[in-house]
């Protein structure tokens, strides 16, 4: 069934008669993901391609049963139509959009944790948030909530993916769907400095999950998650973790690509997510094809 997502997701699209939310939403149908709706507020009780669209999510929520929420709203937006889903009590939303302020995302991500931990606390099953800029996320040949080349991800495997990256995801997954192996649920988490879900929230749930085998982290410069990943993997993975750091050339105090790809003072240096990896027994490649290579390596351990 894999992670996060699955044949039973029902989705719903806030932003879906915009440009970009219309064209993945194509996208996502054609995937077989269960696209049930679309929010657009003031375009409430039209039909769009054959999906009603709504006002407010909870109304589509409670329409449609649906359990999932992906978001193409403009950065100036983003964060309330978060808080609008999390508030709706969508179990998952997914924030695609990329340049949403950061004092916004801090806001929002903050919201969204108390929000969880009451949902849990009153039996229900929490809110998380994935991004924002992202691609989203993928459960092969079974349910896709993002951006993602549909072909990629048609053929079940039984690796876990994970990435800041987006492009470098999709590399990843076609470098594995070439070598027989596959993905298993691919998790993209997004680049910017404050998101909603990391590399150690990610992984303990690619350790439970018995459609994983192994799991492969692709990080960036920049932060601290992987550091955190690290610690997680060394303390509590009994599945094998094969790592890449992408920008290891970048130069301090230049942003590479995404927001959160920055290196300020000693923070967020390949040094010391080499170093961390290193000590949790993660291998890290040095390029995208030899980390193929560390995933049949580790796998034939």
């Amino acid at each position: 069934m894999g992670i996060l997502v699955n044949k039973d997701s029902k989705v719903i699209v806030q932003g879906m008669t915009g440009s970009e939310g219309a064209k993945h939403s194509r996208a996502m149908k054609e995937f077989g993901t269960q696209v049930v709706a679309g929010v657009t507020p003031g375009k409430g009780g039209q039909n769009f391609e054959g999906w009603p669209i709504y006002n407010s999510v909870r109304e589509a929520k409670e329409k449609h049963g649906a359990d999932v929420s992906i978001i193409f709203v403009p950065p100036a937006g983003a964060a309330d139509a978060v808080l609008e889903a999390a508030h709706a009590g969508i179990p998952l939303i997914v924030l695609i959009t990329e340049g949403v302020p950061t004092v916004d995302m801090m806001r929002a991500v903050q919201e969204i944790r108390d929000l969880d931990e009451l949902s849990r606390a009153q039996g229900g099953k929490g809110i998380r948030l994935i991004g924002g800029n992202c691609p989203g996320l993928v459960t092969n040949g079974e349910c896709k909530v993002g951006i993602m080349p549909n072909r990629i991800y048609e053929n079940k495997g039984r690796i876990g993916l994970i990435s800041r990256s987006g492009t470098l995801t999709y590399e990843a997954a076609k470098l594995l769907n070439d070598a027989g192996m596959g993905t298993s649920t691919t998790v993209g988490i997004g680049g910017d400095p404050v998101i909603g879900t990391t590399f150690a929230d990610v992984l303990p749930m690619f350790e439970a999950d018995p459609d994983t085998d192994a799991v492969l982290v692709i990080g960036e410069i920049g932060g601290a998650d992987e550091e955190a990943a690290a610690e997680y993997i060394a303390q509590n993975m009994k599945k094998p973790v094969v790592a890449f750091i992408s920008g290891r050339s970048a130069p301090k105090g230049k942003r590479m690509g995404h927001a959160g790809a920055i290196i300020m003072g000693d923070v967020g240096t390949p040094e010391s997510k080499l170093a961390a990896f290193k000590a949790a027994n993660v291998p890290v490649a040095d390029t995208m094809p030899e980390m193929i290579d560390m995933v049949k390596a580790a796998l034939n351990k």
